[in-house]
């Protein structure tokens, strides 16, 4: 199975952010073009067997761990040309990265997998989405699938299983699965190899998101009673509470709140996924300056 990753903005050198390496892997561009991205080779991921599917991915392996810590918001509501931030932002902190992964934890409908991607490409790295490799791993079966036909406790075993190889990787931004935070080994040493990066949004927020597109892909939401937007709201209140103190031991914490505030925005879902990852960027180096 291929990890299909997104193309590189124009002015990011694949050459210049690529290592030295005797192998290497060719992934396949999101865009359908022929031309193959190649990133140093070391490593291979393996789902377990159950599947019967083997999920294999070759990256340069090496990682380091920081200390934890929870940030404010800075980013300034002047008005700004998000692609020219975004583009300086990167060429800073990518190198401070060293090639570190970035995982991106939070709430389900919490953006992590489409700001994971504009990071992806900003940053030169891959984009991994966890829940897809699981899915992929199961021949295609749906997360709500593996849900029903397996539990949930099955399906975080493979979850921390493919963690665990993604730890040992090197320039990835990794999306995890909202529940991803509910193994303490996942946040303690998987996640704590790279730098994790906690998508705090209003609970509200996330559940007029969720509502507006339905539940059918969200196995956890599928209990309760009432009409849609409130049970999604009681359900999410729930697993906020068992998650919270999970989600805080992120290496940095980035509020939707807290810049709608500074933007002067009534609602965080007003707020791009590149202004959301240009604050993401600026979280990441400060706290590796720290």
């Amino acid at each position: 199975m291929e990890i299909r990753v997104l193309q590189s903005p124009s002015w990011i050198n694949p050459e210049k952010n690529a290592r030295k390496s005797s192998s290497s892997l060719q992934f396949f561009l999101k865009n359908g073009e022929q031309r193959l991205y190649q990133i140093p080779a070391s490593c291979r991921l393996f789902v377990k067997k159950r599947f019967h599917v083997p999920v294999t991915l070759k990256v340069l392996c090496s990682s380091e761990n920081r200390a934890a810590s929870v940030l404010q918001s800075e980013i300034s509501p002047a008005l700004f040309d998000e692609s020219k931030i975004i583009k300086e932002k990167s060429e800073e902190i990518e190198p401070c990265l060293d090639g570190r992964c970035v995982y991106l934890v939070g709430m389900m409908g919490s953006g992590k997998t489409t700001v994971g991607k504009v990071l992806s490409e900003a940053l030169g790295y891959s984009f991994v989405d966890c829940d897809t490799l699981i899915e992929e791993a199961a021949g295609g079966s749906t997360v709500a699938d593996i849900f029903k036909l397996y539990g949930e406790s099955f399906f975080r075993d493979y979850e921390t299983d493919v963690l665990q190889k993604l730890s040992l990787m090197h320039r990835l931004v990794v999306s995890t699965g909202g529940g991803a935070v509910v193994r303490p080994v996942n946040c303690r040493r998987r996640m704590k190899k790279g730098v994790s990066i906690w998508l705090d949004v209003p609970l509200e927020a996330l559940a007029r998101r969720i509502t507006a597109v339905g539940t059918d892909s969200r196995p956890l939401l599928h209990h309760g009673s009432g009409d849609p937007y409130t049970k999604t709201m009681k359900r999410l209140s729930t697993l906020f509470e068992e998650r919270g103190e999970a989600y805080a031991t992120a290496d940095v914490r980035v509020s939707l709140e807290n810049m709608a505030v500074k933007l002067g925005f009534e609602d965080v879902g007003d707020i791009s996924p590149t202004v959301i990852a240009i604050e993401v960027l600026q979280q990441i180096n400060n706290f590796l300056k720290k």
